[in-house]
């Protein structure tokens, strides 16, 4: 039976990706950075961090295929160094790892964040990078690390668009100002927000791993379809019984505010109400093609937005979170 290991597996994604291929009956190897808990207590864990040559050397032996979704994700404590440390060495330490241990396939996950925004969309996988944060900086350094430096291993990248489902928490703030009624849109809501609900991720990630088709390749991973900001939002207020956001409200002022606090905040150690980037999600077009991905691959995401936000919301309110 082949091996494949998968770090990231105490995450959203990572945990989804290890359930999948443990119940298509492959033995699945962590690496985590602390023990991983009774929902996986019963496989294989290395005790590691990616920036441990060791750990990673340990983990990828006699490793079919290394399914790489840790991270280092935007963290308002983290600095440039963190993010390099992880994303970028961590990633190189794994790759070589698994290249000394010759590992068959690497499979990294990056982000359509190192595309910035998309101007005329929707953009594929040659749209030129413009990362907009540290985070989606790390992810064009490896990306481009992968990218010149072949080996006898079958490299693979996906860059997944906007990720959510029932467990995941990163849409929950906005949800929960519209079930409130006291929702507003900054900017007009015509930017466009590509969202990826997590099994049709999932889907796509496998495909990445076993499809010869996917060797060499860059692939975009995203839904069906990418509604608008204001089409999103009535579609969650329709769920939730609620009126939909009808104010909208100017850019300028939060995008001062934002860079006022990033500049007073953390130096007191304190993390900012507001960030620059979070204005991102309103003002900037982030719709994807996933075209390639349909024809190579196979690709087939079938969750549109309305009935992965049913899904989403049904888990949210059993959890008492709205």
């Amino acid at each position: 039976m082949r091996t494949s290991l998968v770090t990231g597996a105490t995450g959203f994604t990572g945990s989804h990706l290890v359930q999948r291929l443990v119940s298509s009956g492959e033995n699945v190897r962590l690496l985590v950075r602390r023990e991983p808990g009774e929902r996986f207590a019963h496989l294989e864990s290395v005790i590691g961090d990616l920036r441990d040559v060791h750990a990673c050397r340990e983990a990828t032996e006699g490793v079919h295929t290394v399914y790489h979704i840790a991270a280092a994700y935007r963290d308002p404590s983290l600095k440039e160094k963190d993010y390099a440390a992880v994303n970028y060495h961590g990633s190189i330490n794994l790759f070589q790892a698994a290249a000394a241990n010759r590992v068959r396939r690497f499979v990294h996950c990056s982000t359509v964040g190192v595309h910035g925004e998309i101007i005329g969309p929707p953009a594929d996988e040659e749209a030129p990078f413009s990362p907009g944060d540290l985070y989606q900086e790390s992810k064009v350094a490896t990306e481009k690390f992968l990218a010149q430096h072949g080996s006898d291993m079958e490299i693979v990248v996906f860059r997944p668009t906007g990720i959510y489902g029932p467990g995941d928490l990163r849409l929950l703030k906005f949800i929960r100002l519209i079930a409130k009624g006291r929702s507003f849109l900054i900017g007009d809501g015509t930017p466009r927000y590509h969202l990826t609900y997590i099994d049709d991720l999932v889907d796509g990630i496998v495909l990445c791993g076993k499809r010869s088709e996917a060797i060499g390749q860059v692939f975009i991973l995203g839904g069906p379809s990418a509604p608008t900001l204001n089409e999103w939002a009535h579609i969650v207020a329709e769920l939730l019984g609620v009126s939909p956001p009808r104010l909208h409200l100017p850019v300028w002022p939060f995008m001062a505010a934002a860079a006022m606090a990033e500049a007073v905040f953390p130096p007191l150690g304190l993390k900012p109400p507001i960030f620059r980037r979070r204005m991102d999600f309103f003002t900037k077009n982030r719709a994807f093609s996933i075209q390639k991905a349909r024809q190579l691959l196979g690709y087939a995401p079938s969750v549109d937005v309305r009935e992965g936000m049913e899904w989403t919301i049904a888990w949210y309110r059993q959890a008492e979170l709205i």
